[in-house]
């Protein structure tokens, strides 16, 4: 469940910003076009040129925390078995978002991270909030 706002924070945030030099991708599930590809492939479609900000609303931070808790997604990457197999496979996903990372950097981007953190008590506030209002409901 999630009531945490992102959409709405990354508004408010960067409002005053000139909209031109800013890009905003929101990862949902992946395409079947994401799923032919390598995890980190979408994310590396989705970094800005140089000079503009490109916000990743939601990540490939996902990938090592979803895939983990719903197993049926790492079955449809078209992985060979042995890899879906191995619990290493985690370790050498963190270790290839921070060499992913570290490319970045070394290549003049520069990269920033914030994770927005909403308490169960505050979403489900949001949550029965949103009830209310037929345009979120």
């Amino acid at each position: 469940m999630d009531a945490a706002g992102k959409d709405g924070t990354i508004r408010h945030v960067m409002s005053g910003i000139n909209p031109q030099g800013c890009q905003v991708f929101s990862f949902k599930a992946p395409s079947p076009e994401e799923r032919a590809h390598a995890y980190l492939w979408r994310s590396m479609k989705a970094v800005p040129e140089r000079g503009r900000i490109g916000i990743h609303n939601r990540s490939h931070y996902e990938e090592v925390v979803i895939a983990r808790v719903h197993p049926a997604i790492l079955q449809g990457q078209q992985l060979p078995d042995a890899m879906k197999l191995d619990k290493k496979i985690w370790q050498e996903r963190f270790a290839h978002i921070n060499d992913f990372e570290r490319y970045l950097v070394e290549n003049g981007t520069v990269v920033l991270k914030f994770f927005l953190n909403v308490s169960r008590n505050e979403q489900k506030k949001r949550f029965l909030e949103r009830i209310e209002d037929p345009a979120k409901n």
